[in-house]
């Protein structure tokens, strides 16, 4: 392998991670618990499409960085980056004043093991960034 050409296996975890992060926000959101919650006023509706819509844009900048053989180390770095951000904003999200991983008339749900699913993707989808990166700095010191 050149130093310079980005593992197969780095570009598939990648490219796995801006799917989710495509998708993801709309298998989770698109129902009756967010977008389509009675409850919830048109503003915290709005900031929950711009969340969405966040999403596809990171997952398809991501993509698109991850296009090419060369795998030159900053477009490999930019296009972790972009795949990270959705996963670490979502993260941090609980830091904020009177946030909560589910509403209150949902609690004790969506938990993976005693531990709320988000903070479970959080992990895996930059654990796999992670690997990627790790699978990237290997190939470049051979």
């Amino acid at each position: 392998m050149k130093p310079r050409e980005l593992p197969r296996s780095a570009r598939i975890l990648t490219g796995l991670v801006a799917l989710v992060t495509m998708v993801g926000p709309y298998l989770a959101d698109w129902n009756e618990t967010h977008i389509y919650n009675p409850t919830w006023p048109p503003h915290a509706k709005f900031h929950n499409a711009q969340t969405m819509l966040m999403g596809a844009a990171l997952g398809a900048c991501t993509l698109y960085f991850l296009r090419g053989g060369s795998g030159a180390r900053p477009r490999f770095t930019v296009a972790v980056l972009l795949a990270a951000l959705y996963w670490i904003t979502q993260a941090l999200s609980i830091l904020f004043p009177g946030t909560a991983f589910v509403d209150p008339d949902r609690a004790g749900t969506g938990l993976v093991a005693g531990v709320p699913v988000q903070f479970v993707l959080d992990v895996v989808l930059l654990a796999l960034l992670g690997v990627a990166m790790g699978l990237r700095a290997a190939a470049a010191s051979r």
